[in-house]
């Protein structure tokens, strides 16, 4: 008997806006493997026992316990988890990869280390190195022996990258170029072996460099940063420092498809490192909140407290829903294709839902972190108690891989950029739906009463929103949209609450088909009030938006839109709330 393999279709980045997916389409987190399962739990154990004990030590700069720590991290292959076999890696997927930066993500200052190591400073090597650089380095740094960096931000160049003033000339005899620059907030900067250089050729051709440790490369002294203290960061100073011309990435000039193309999945992995903490923080508050007597009861007996855990835990698997999802997509895209080249053009077809993810996720955390020192109080404004560490260290988050709000205008940018090029028909879809608003019956849903159906209506409506507002907003302004910054980040809010909204409705939908409806009521609370909450969000920036773009009889037209798009009837999220917290205080942690 032959077995029959299905096919996955792949889904076009970005089609999430203008098309509807089911329950069996999206990857979640109930889907993942048994060897998923184990790599997280291995870097969890790590993580914990070998790592968070020590975590003083790393914050007073103890580099040579940081080295030991990245080649123990090695030895458990969470270094080589997405490297190829044929260069000393395990050659796993990338939900695997993500798993381990969720599990490390539960020591920030660990996390960001290994995050370079494994991520940005190892990257650009796979996916662009030659095959000599890539036989020379990749094994190393899988064994933990060479510690990686990225070098990319200036002085006078952080979000404007290009504006990046490092040099690089070709040597006489063509053996190698000569670097001169000085970079800045260089991860890994006081004790790396290795560093992605990014410098313009003849001065204007901006090209990716891999350059060792010597004598004309010296990192700076290390920075007093406000959080992750137990990271190494540090200025770069190049002096006629010596790259082999093997050890450029890509071709000349390509510097800028390396960086960006690095960051994209820099994001995603930042959201998973974002969830573990978050995880991580929720767990404590919990236990805290338990613990903690006032009026001869523990404060997890009163609602303020429920309130405030219940929206850390919404907020959590709400998050975990939409980076795994994204992951799925992902994984499909590059799952017939082992050229790294192809790979990294799939992964950028994601770059919308990339972003998305690193914004969302780094302002959960950052609401997470805020609320577990409002619960432990006083306490949580010292440094004797978790809380004021964790609330230090998430707030980089909103600036690493690219700040929120240059994340922000990439969302809408990139969509309308796949409209144009004609991969996307996100303009056929606009023009589609402004035909529905000016109809005289505006389009209705059948009757359905099935698992999260009017969630689901609202999704559906939230996506007509953030369609409408992009829609307007392309038509007014053409080409220069682009500088409407404040319009675009009001409609980048509304896409990502609409995806949101999408991937825990599935997710809740795909649990409660397998495990039936009242097993899974407690997901179908989080999601329901994720959603209440979200409509109300989108309504407000929809309207801010609009009377920013429109006047007169049109704004009227589309705020009359808006509110039958938005139309709902509110939900009792405070008893919701209550009962999603009632399951965290019994399990004493994040049981979700």
């Amino acid at each position: 008997m032959s077995a029959v393999v299905e096919q996955k279709q792949v889904v076009q980045g970005g089609s999430f806006l203008i098309e509807d997916r089911t329950t069996q389409e999206i990857f979640t987190p109930e889907d993942f493997t048994e060897e998923h399962r184990m790599i997280a739990e291995t870097t969890r154990q790590f993580i914990d026992n070998e790592v968070i004990p020590h975590i003083d030590a790393l914050e007073h700069h103890d580099w040579k316990l940081a080295r030991e720590l990245v080649g123990k991290a090695a030895d458990l292959g969470l270094i080589g988890a997405n490297i190829p076999e044929e260069y000393g890696g395990l050659g796993l997927d990338q939900t695997s990869g993500a798993l381990v930066g969720e599990n490390i993500g539960r020591c920030a200052s660990f996390a960001t280390t290994l995050g370079a190591e494994s991520g940005i400073g190892l990257l650009p090597i796979t996916y662009f190195g030659t095959e000599a650089a890539k036989q020379k380095y990749l094994p190393k740094i899988a064994s933990g022996e060479l510690i990686t960096a990225y070098a990319l931000t200036e002085a006078g160049s952080g979000s404007d990258a290009m504006a990046a003033k490092a040099t690089a000339r070709l040597s006489d005899d063509g053996t190698h170029y000569i670097l001169n620059g000085e970079k800045m907030f260089i991860t890994n900067g006081g004790f790396a072996d290795i560093f992605i250089v990014f410098a313009k050729v003849d001065g204007d051709k901006f090209t990716a460099f891999i350059v060792e440790k010597q004598e004309g490369v010296q990192p700076g002294a290390e920075e007093h940063k406000m959080g992750i203290k137990g990271s190494s960061t540090t200025p770069l100073v190049l002096t006629d420092a010596i790259a082999p011309v093997e050890n450029m990435l890509a071709e000349v000039g390509k510097g800028a498809k390396i960086a960006f193309n690095t960051l994209n999945i820099g994001r995603f992995k930042l959201g998973a490192m974002c969830i573990g903490g978050m995880k991580l923080m929720l767990h404590e508050a919990i236990r805290y909140a338990n613990e903690r007597q006032q009026f001869g009861k523990p404060i997890s007996s009163f609602g303020a407290i429920k309130s405030k855990l219940a929206e850390m835990a919404i907020r959590t698997w709400v998050g975990e829903a939409m980076t795994y999802r994204t992951l799925g997509m992902i994984e499909d895209a590059i799952s017939d294709t082992t050229d790294p080249n192809a790979k990294m053009k799939a992964i950028e077809e994601y770059s919308a839902e990339c972003s998305i993810i690193k914004v969302a996720l780094s302002e959960y955390c950052d609401f997470v972190a805020d609320e577990m020192v409002q619960i432990y109080g006083g306490y949580g404004y010292s440094a004797h108690y978790p809380a004021e560490r964790a609330y230090r260290d998430s707030r980089i988050n909103r600036i690493f891989e690219g700040t929120n709000e240059i994340n922000r205008m990439l969302i809408p940018g990139r969509l309308m950029k796949s409209a144009l090029s004609g991969k996307l028909a996100l303009l056929p879809a606009a023009q589609g739906l402004m035909d529905e608003i000016l109809s005289p019956q505006m389009a209705g849903f059948d009757d359905d009463d099935s698992v999260l159906a009017v969630e689901q209506r609202l999704a559906k409506n939230a996506k007509k929103v953030a369609l409408m507002t992009l829609g307007t907003a392309a038509q007014k302004y053409m080409m220069t949209l682009g500088d409407q910054q404040e319009v675009l980040m009001g409609i980048a809010d509304i896409i990502m609450d609409a995806y949101a909204m999408e991937s825990a409705i599935l997710r809740a939908q795909k649990l409660a088909a397998s495990q039936g409806e009242a097993a899974a009521v407690r997901y179908i609370d989080m999601t329901q009030v994720f959603c209440n909450d979200a409509v109300e969000r989108i309504e407000a920036r929809a309207k801010n938006t609009l009377a920013g773009i429109s006047e007169g009889d049109e704004l009227r037209t589309l705020l009359a839109a808006l509110r039958r798009f938005t139309k709902m009837t509110p939900m009792n999220t405070i008893t919701a709330r209550q009962r999603i917290a009632d399951v965290l205080i019994a399990a004493n942690k994040y049981a979700y």
